[in-house]
C-alpha cells in the first residue's frame, strides 16, 4: 500500500473547486487501485486544501493517472487551484482502540 498526498491552493472558488474534486474523484474511484481519500481543508487557511488517497500500489496510482481520461476529468480542478503531489511508502502508523 501506498499514500499519496496531494496539496491544493485555491486560485478559485471553494465550493467550486470541491465539486471539481469530487467529479474527478469519481473518475479515480472507478481505477483499479484506490482503497480510499479525504479531502481536507485546512482550518486556518481556507485556501489550502489537502488530499490523503491510500492506493494498493504506486503502479495503480500511476496507471490511474496516465488514464486517457483523466486529463478531461482534473482540468476543471486544475483551473482552480494549484497542486503539488508525492507518493509515500507507510512507515509508522496507530489506530486508537474502540474500547472506552
Amino acid at each position: 500500500m501506498i499514500t499519496f498526498l496531494n496539496r491544493f491552493t485555491l486560485t478559485g472558488d471553494p465550493e467550486e473547486f470541491e465539486k471539481a474534486f469530487d467529479e474527478t474523484a469519481a473518475f479515480l474511484r472507478e481505477q483499479p487501485g484506490l482503497i480510499k481519500y479525504t479531502l481536507s481543508r485546512q482550518l486556518d487557511d481556507p485556501a489550502s486544501y489537502i488530499n490523503i488517497a491510500l492506493w494498493e500500489s504506486a503502479d495503480a496510482l500511476r496507471a490511474a493517472l496516465a488514464h486517457p481520461d483523466f486529463g478531461n476529468h482534473a482540468k476543471a480542478m486544475r483551473g482552480l487551484a494549484e497542486s503539488t503531489g508525492a507518493i509515500f511508502n507507510p512507515r509508522l502508523s496507530f489506530e486508537a482502540s474502540a474500547e472506552a
